[in-house]
């Protein structure tokens, strides 16, 4: 039960980060990787390892039936997973401020300190904490739900860990780091991050409930299905699937707006969307291949046009592919849902040609699934998409 750190990605980032032509990116990367890092990564090493010793039964704890959300980047995950955390005392998942501290003693002193805030202080620390959490993360909500207190990726949890894939938010060398494709990483490196992974889930658990099953949405995830299943022989998957000339071009124009703030030039801009939209066919595709190669794993495939158009009908549909049993309060509480729009667009459109795909590469690239899901049936956008979607 000892804090993962990747030393092998950590040395690589430190390279790239040393070679970073520009001046002002390359000694802002080398502070945060030599200084800040270390320290960090430390702290939450000490009280990773203080855990066994303050909390013993933490042993006891076991990762059961663990539920695994994953699919391309706007697709429906973020909405799958809050319909299905609706259920009340079933599932357990990480917050976003619990992914930022993963000891247990690290979350057990943080919520022993909102109890004397509202005691003692009136709130003054829970206010505090607001207001950072809306000047932080309040301008991205209208493309994802992001807080806090929110529900968020189990990924994150890596993130000092070296192991985490939104490292390329901050440090976008696509091609050169890869966070993504685990299922060609090799024997040793994918059990100690999946063994570290479990220890993480094991303090969630003991926290929230150890009856509870562990529900992880985690998109960036995609290229792990085949070492989640090797990991954990229980596990359950739900994939996410919608037209990918939604969802690719969205995601490019999300990434490159925040690629264009760090300064890079418009050919190496081109070059890092061009790797992102070749990792998203494998983003499609490698999911629905490996799980049809394993017919005996529980899992639902849920189309976003059926989930924005009926969310409570699909749900069920999820709870019965994955053999859950449904509570009477819980269907009722889908049921308010209501039924949302099958599509909802913005003006935001724009041409594929402009992150560098040339005629229609996604049809081409993933044509086995248009076939599959019928997309070319739907009035659905040759060039256009939408940049205000659902995650």
């Amino acid at each position: 039960m000892l804090f993962h750190f990747d030393f092998g990605n950590y040395g690589k980032m430190i390279r790239l980060a040393w070679n970073e032509p520009r001046a002002k990116a390359r000694w802002f990367y080398l502070a945060v990787l030599l200084l800040w890092v270390p320290v960090v990564s430390s702290f939450h090493a000490i009280c990773f390892a203080l855990d066994v010793v303050l909390f013993p039964a933490l042993l006891r704890v076991e990762m059961k039936e663990p539920i695994f959300l994953v699919g391309h980047a706007r697709s429906g995950t973020t909405l799958t997973h809050r319909l299905m955390s609706q259920d009340e005392g079933r599932f357990s998942s990480f917050l976003l401020w619990e992914c930022y501290f993963p000891s247990l003693l690290q979350k057990k002193l943080i919520r022993f300190g909102a109890v004397l805030d509202r005691r003692f202080l009136g709130g003054v620390l829970a206010r505090r904490a607001a207001a950072f959490d809306e000047w932080r993360y309040g301008e991205f909500r209208h493309m994802h739900v992001m807080g806090l207190t929110v529900p968020e990726e189990d990924d994150i949890a890596l993130y000092y860990s070296m192991a985490s894939g939104f490292w390329i938010t901050k440090m976008p060398y696509m091609g050169d780091l890869d966070f993504y494709q685990m299922d060609a990483w090799p024997e040793r490196k994918r059990r100690r991050v999946n063994e570290f992974y479990r220890d993480l889930v094991r303090r969630q658990l003991y926290l929230n409930g150890p009856e509870k099953t562990h529900l992880a949405k985690n998109p960036l995830w995609s290229g792990r299905v085949a070492s989640l299943i090797e990991a954990f022989p229980d596990a359950r998957f739900v994939v996410n699937v919608r037209d990918p000339r939604e969802t690719i071009p969205s995601l490019l124009k999300l990434m490159r707006a925040s690629w264009k703030q760090l300064g890079w030039e418009e050919a190496r801009q081109q070059r890092c969307l061009q790797v992102l939209a070749e990792q998203s066919w494998n983003t499609y595709l490698h999911p629905l291949r490996t799980l049809d190669a394993h017919p005996e794993v529980p899992h639902a495939v849920v189309d976003y046009r059926e989930l924005t158009a009926d969310p409570a009908r699909t749900i069920e549909g999820v709870y019965r592919d994955l053999g859950l049993p449904m509570s009477a309060a819980f269907r009722e509480r889908l049921a308010g849902e209501g039924k949302r729009e099958s599509r909802h667009r913005t003006g935001h459109t724009y041409s594929l040609e402009e992150f560098g795909l040339e005629g229609d590469v996604i049809r081409k690239e993933l044509d086995e699934l248009f076939e599959r899901f019928q997309w070319d049936a739907d009035d659905a956008p040759s060039t256009g998409a939408n940049g205000n979607d659902r995650g």
